[in-house]
């Protein structure tokens, strides 16, 4: 990672410059917090890691860190060492849902296929005490459907609405963070505003499974099981608290990595756990098949939303998607062609230094896509620090490599044909676009901060 000093920060991001200041005159250095993007430390006062500024703790509130340090493994055994007391008045339900991305990491650890993973997971998780345990591929398909549409709508207003294309994915909560509190109005019109697979599940326990198990939402304690520190960061955004419910969608998000210490931590053996199916959303007795959606490592918002744009908005099946790899394997582009003319042109961009190419460019009117899937992580979700940081502090490679083949194991379901979709939403939401599926699929983006106004030249 390189590194650049202090005198060449405001080049590459403006708004953390005094915060960053600040922070080194109170403490001579960054503290390193691994809730953020940037884990490393600040080696030298004058010295900063390049990524150090895309999330960084300096720009968090006293109230947001506390609501972080709050979800902890020590939150968890609260919460079980509660319900293990007599008093069942304050015994909570819990609830854990797993992203897909971190099924390949215990797949790895443990030396199995993915399937009999996710199984000694689910059991293990059973054996602590949690009474559901379910798969939010069910919620990625809400959120990659949602975003489809989406696209459409501002693909077909872009001649009189500036702000609609480019449209920027909306799942990496250290893009968005980035987005809302450096870039501000130049991007955050921009971005989808479809919720993450994450929040969207956490909708759809609190809200469709708590009436389901004719539970009240404060009686239910939803734990998520995540690959990256920052999920933790989206969870507490003010947003997703229900304040008629008193309630968060998500109560905790602990990384794959910290469940797996928790294991090591009580010495639990793969062999010694029991084998049990994660449970079905709809409340079925059959087991859970699972699948994953397109794209590498990620939720392949990008080719899905490439291959809907495709057909409804130019009557053209697209069988296979070619990458074109531009500045490395993290900034990649895709084009749509008919008779030698470009009709779309979209990039997958992950990682800081290529978000901050297109950040300039961007700045310059220099940016030809109408979507972009944004991740900060380089490598995409499968790399999330909270799974494929190895203990000196980089990303483990060859972990990575065998993550993403496990991933790649899984068969792809469109969430077009997923019929628990088609169920959900219709008992649910009261069907697509309804004002509930609007409420509970969709947010909204804040700006904090004074950025220039988008140039008038800017072509998008």
């Amino acid at each position: 990672m390189a590194e650049v000093s202090l005198a060449k920060r405001k080049e590459k991001c403006e708004n953390c410059t005094k915060q960053c200041n600040k922070k080194q005159t109170e403490d001579g250095n960054s503290s390193n917090h691994n809730n953020t993007i940037a884990a490393e430390q600040v080696r030298e006062p004058g010295q900063l890691l390049f990524s150090a500024c895309l999330s960084c703790d300096g720009c968090l509130s006293e109230e947001e860190t506390l609501m972080i340090s709050q979800q902890s493994l020590e939150d968890l055994h609260r919460v079980l060492a509660l319900n293990k007391k007599c008093d069942a008045s304050k015994h909570k339900v819990l609830v854990a849902s797993v992203c897909p991305q971190s099924l390949p990491f215990f797949a790895v650890k443990f030396g199995l296929d993915i399937g009999e993973a996710a199984r000694k997971l689910c059991g293990f998780l059973k054996s602590l005490g949690v009474a559901h345990v379910f798969d939010t591929t069910v919620a990625a398909g809400f959120s990659i459907l949602e975003s489809q549409r989406e696209f459409v709508s501002r693909y077909r207003r872009r001649s009189h609405d500036s702000n609609t294309l480019p449209m920027f994915t909306s799942s990496c909560p250290g893009w968005i963070r980035y987005a809302e509190r450096v870039l501000g109005s130049l991007v955050t019109p921009h971005i989808c505003t479809a919720r993450s697979p994450q929040q969207v599940m956490g909708c759809l326990i609190k809200d469709y499974f708590c009436k389901q198990q004719k539970l009240n939402a404060e009686k239910l304690y939803h734990l998520v099981i995540a690959p990256c520190f920052d999920k933790k960061l989206e969870a507490v955004r003010e947003e997703f608290y229900n304040s008629l419910l008193e309630s968060r969608d998500v109560d905790c998000v602990l990384t794959s990595g910290q469940i797996y210490g928790l294991m090591e931590q009580r010495q639990v053996t793969v062999e010694e756990l029991d084998s049990s199916p994660l449970d079905h959303i709809l409340g079925e007795s059959c087991e859970v098949d699972l699948h994953r959606h397109e794209g590498r490592g990620s939720e392949g918002f990008l080719e899905h939303i490439f291959r809907h744009a495709a057909k409804e908005l130019f009557g053209l099946d697209v069988h296979q998607i070619t990458y074109k790899t531009l500045r490395n394997r993290d900034f990649q582009e895709v084009t749509l062609e008919r008779d030698g003319e470009a009709l779309l042109q979209f990039a997958a961009i992950y990682g800081f230094r290529n978000i901050q190419t297109l950040v300039h460019r961007m700045k310059k009117g220099r940016v030809p896509y109408q979507l972009v899937e944004v991740l900060s992580c380089p490598g995409g979700c499968l790399s999330g620090r909270g799974q494929a940081e190895s203990e000196e502090g980089r990303i483990d490679k060859g972990l990575v490599q065998q993550m993403e083949e496990a991933y790649t194991s899984l068969p792809v379901q469109l969430p077009e044909l997923n019929p628990a979709i088609h169920t959900l939403y219709q008992d649910w939401l009261q069907g697509h676009d309804s004002p509930h599926s609007n409420a509970l699929l969709h947010t909204g983006y804040r700006t904090n901060n004074l950025l220039h106004p988008q140039p008038p030249h800017m072509q998008w």
